[in-house]
């Protein structure tokens, strides 16, 4: 898809001044989104968005000037934070898990409709370490670095620094191996037997 906009290229994320509210922004959003899970991201196109939210293309265009960057933005609208905290290194790595479980289909969906395409777009890659990876790693470190604060674990523990790839591993590759998105049940059994085992707590 091509851009029909100026040549200056803004910065991606930062929208030009228009009469759209911030609602009819975010129902934007939710449509790229949302295509992208069903259909994948070489599916996605301008003309798609703007059908299924009653708008002209060239609004579209005016506001994002390409697909990624359309996209990008998208997903910067939906970035999260997490706060868990239990008291407890234990609990709080289950509930991350049950958690992350809530949200693996979701996720996991764009995750896989933007592999192929976010390795060959900086700002698209960008967007989404920083919209799906990098909250979720914040908020294990978090947990992670009270838990040793604690004294649950020793701040040398070999596998602590593997925790991250732990979660994100297992919620990536059981739709591979089994056809099943890894829900909160799936997450909660999987931290219980080889998480916690692995630091050493029950």
């Amino acid at each position: 898809m091509t851009s029909q906009a100026a040549d200056r290229p803004e910065p991606v994320g930062v929208t030009r001044r228009s009469k759209i509210t911030p609602e009819r922004e975010q129902e934007f959003y939710d449509a790229v989104l949302e295509q992208l899970r069903e259909c994948g991201y070489d599916s996605v196109t301008m003309e798609g968005v703007a059908a299924s939210t009653r708008c002209s293309k060239s609004t579209l265009y005016r506001q994002w000037k390409t697909k990624p960057q359309f996209v990008a933005a998208a997903l910067r609208s939906h970035r999260r934070t997490r706060c868990i905290d239990t008291g407890s290194l234990a609990d709080d790595l289950r509930e991350a898990a049950r958690a992350a479980g809530e949200l693996s289909g979701r996720d996991t969906k764009l995750l896989q409709a933007l592999a192929h395409a976010a390795p060959q777009d900086p700002e698209l890659q960008r967007a989404l370490r920083e919209a799906l990876v990098e909250p979720e790693i914040a908020a294990l470190k978090e947990v992670i670095r009270r838990g040793v604060e604690r004294g649950e674990v020793p701040a040398d523990h070999p596998a602590l620094e593997y925790i991250p790839a732990q979660m994100f591993g297992v919620l990536r590759i059981r739709p591979v191996l089994e056809g099943e998105y890894a829900d909160p049940d799936y997450l909660v059994r999987f931290v219980e037997a080889a998480v916690l085992p692995a630091l050493g707590l029950t």
